[in-house]
């Protein structure tokens, strides 16, 4: 692998504000690592920085486990200066209704939290110590449904979101130490493909009068991993349009 340049791993990153978060630090020069369930779209792959995509489940531990010794042995030693813990999902029922606490399977809830928590922690963990070596930053994507009721987003979905904002200020304390910095981005209604028609009913509610674009989240979450955000840690930033004011 090329050394020389920054390097960060994004998770979840064929589509959505993952993939928006690869580009953003593609087109600033920085080398990227992705994992996704799909694989990349073949123009992604031409890009001479997109180092390396491992096709990974991490809802499944030898997946996770096979992608973090995958990037650790290409990294060889090398620095990594980004984590970026994107790659989440939000079950609904077969007709799209909100899953709630009193229904759904049990074990969709235990899928959500191996996922949007889980991971997030277990790739920390497994990338530690090329962390250290590039002082570098881990940003966790959380949501605003994590901190009030949602009418779309389901109670596993949000609880576990909520759980990675805690995780995000436990690590922060932790990492400190090996002078890693940790911080989240709480996205509002970003325009992806988890978005449904019904989510029109909620600009309204928003003060900049629009929905949001991957790119205003992955623009943040590079901020953060930039050396501009050096004494920044600990923080959950909303990109949410001003919608987390009321």
């Amino acid at each position: 692998m090329e050394t020389g340049r920054k390097i960060v791993i994004v998770t979840g990153a064929s589509r959505g504000i993952g993939h928006a978060t690869a580009l953003c630090f593609l087109e600033r020069g920085w080398r990227v690592i992705t994992c996704s369930r799909q694989d990349m779209p073949p123009e992604c792959k031409r890009d001479p920085n997109w180092t390396l995509h491992v096709p990974t489940d991490l809802a499944d531990a030898n997946s996770l486990e096979n992608f973090v010794e995958t990037v650790n042995e290409a990294l060889a030693e090398q620095p990594l200066h980004g984590l970026v813990n994107n790659a989440g999902m939000s079950p609904k029922a077969p007709f799209q209704e909100r899953l709630g606490c009193l229904n759904g399977d049990l074990e969709a809830w235990r899928d959500v939290f191996e996922l949007n928590f889980f991971a997030a922690l277990k790739l920390s963990r497994g990338f530690a110590a090329a962390l250290r070596r590039g002082k570098g930053a881990i940003v966790n994507i959380t949501s605003i449904a994590g901190h009030s009721i949602h009418p779309f987003a389901g109670s596993a979905y949000s609880i576990s979101k909520a759980a990675l904002s805690a995780l995000t200020r436990e690590m922060a304390n932790e990492f400190a130490s090996l002078d890693v910095r940790v911080n989240a981005v709480a996205p509002g209604e970003i325009e992806t493909a988890m978005i449904q028609p019904e989510y029109e009913a909620l600009i309204p509610r928003i003060p900049l009068d629009r929905m949001g674009q991957p790119e205003d989240v992955a623009n943040t979450i590079f901020y953060l991993c930039s050396e501009d955000a050096g004494y920044v840690t600990g923080n959950e930033v909303w990109v949410t349009g001003g919608q987390h004011l009321f």
